[in-house]
């Protein structure tokens, strides 16, 4: 009974071997030329845009935000009170030193005057008879000072109405812009009461700080320029005009003041704007885009293209040499390199991120970035 059982078993056995064995060696030539056909597969280069380090004159330059203020700038407001009879301006409009804005109601003033006058020409007339009956002994010097105080008095009155009556012809004390209206025509105004502020803005100042360190580097007549988001695209040039002798304990910057031209009015006061601060020093320095530069804890590095030649059959082709670098100042989309790097040398613009040491590589610059030294970005 064990017997034929058995025989079954062997018989089974043989016939799995005689199966797997010719199977095995089959699969085993198959992954060994798998891995022959592996080994010798050559992958495509990886496309990349790049670029030489090239040197270039860069001019020194110091950035800061700022704000801009009126070189004259005033609230016009009434110095008398009294009703308004005649609005002379219109909101927003440009006038000249003296012209008349606001003229109030002085019909009451000018009839008091009236009255003043015929009492100083009397106390006039009455002073030059003292004096002819003074030549003549016939009345003492007390009433001849008398006359004279009475006359100096009444002058004195009139002289008083007149200035009444020359503020309240309110008048631009300086040539500028008007802003809006505060006042209606039959409005009766008290003293100070506000009628429209008026600006100078050509030219017009913008005001910045400057860390302590910098303040050696600045003086009056350093050349400064000036851009603002109410301005696309246009440059405002200027020079400093004053540096504050003191030093905020706080923040440990000074003031600067700069005077700009605003020959097209664009620049308003109060607005927000982007100082940069010319320096007349000028220098050297090997230039790469920004975007080249792998940032990392340890240290900046770029990949470098080389030239690996022919060899063992296989082609000559570019690869790639990961380098470190120690960076200089940043202007624009470009970056100063101060050690690792040559003029000349090819370095990668774009996608450093995802590149290794060795890989081999295309160059394509076909869709590189532009780069530039004053991007101005869309506002989107």
């Amino acid at each position: 009974m064990i017997r034929p059982i058995l025989q079954f078993v062997a018989g089974l056995v043989a016939c799995a071997l005689f199966i797997a064995v010719p199977l095995g060696v089959l699969k085993i030539t198959q992954f060994k030329a798998m891995g022959a056909q592996a080994a010798a597969m050559v992958f495509p280069p990886t496309v990349v845009t790049a670029t030489e380090a090239k040197k270039e004159v860069w001019g020194e330059s110091l950035s800061a935000p700022g704000s801009l203020e009126a070189v004259q700038g005033v609230t016009i407001a009434a110095e008398v009170p009294g009703k308004v009879a005649k609005i002379a301006f219109e909101a927003g409009a440009v006038v000249q030193e003296g012209d008349l804005l606001v003229q109030l109601d002085t019909s009451s003033e000018e009839a008091q005057l009236r009255a003043a006058e015929a009492t100083a020409a009397l106390a006039r007339a009455n002073l030059a008879r003292a004096r002819e009956l003074r030549s003549s002994g016939t009345n003492s010097p007390a009433e001849l000072d008398a006359a004279d105080a009475q006359a100096r008095q009444a002058d004195a009155q009139a002289e008083n109405l007149r200035a009444i009556i020359a503020k309240k012809a309110i008048r631009a004390p300086f040539s500028g812009r008007l802003g809006l209206r505060l006042v209606n025509l039959g409005q009766i105004l008290r003293d100070g009461a506000a009628i429209a502020t008026l600006q100078t803005l050509d030219p017009i100042y913008v005001n910045f700080a400057m860390p302590q360190q910098r303040i050696g580097q600045l003086a009056p007549g350093t050349a400064v320029r000036v851009t603002s988001d109410a301005a696309p695209g246009a440059k405002f040039d200027g020079t400093i005009h004053a540096v504050s002798p003191e030093i905020d304990a706080a923040t440990r910057t000074a003031r600067v003041q700069a005077t700009i031209a605003n020959a097209g009015e664009k620049l308003r006061p109060g607005m927000y704007a982007s100082i940069e601060v010319i320096l007349p020093a000028e220098r050297e320095v090997l230039a790469i885009p920004t975007t080249s530069v792998l940032y990392a804890p340890y240290g900046d590095t770029v990949f470098v293209i080389e030239e690996k030649p022919a060899k063992d059959g296989a082609p000559a082709q570019l690869v790639l040499r990961q380098q470190f670098v120690r960076l200089g100042n940043a202007r624009g989309d470009f970056v100063s390199v101060l050690e690792g790097l040559k003029p000349g040398d090819r370095v990668v613009t774009t996608g450093v991120f995802k590149l290794r040491p060795g890989m081999p590589v295309a160059i394509d610059n076909a869709l590189a970035p532009a780069m530039s030294l004053a991007p101005k970005p869309n506002n989107t």
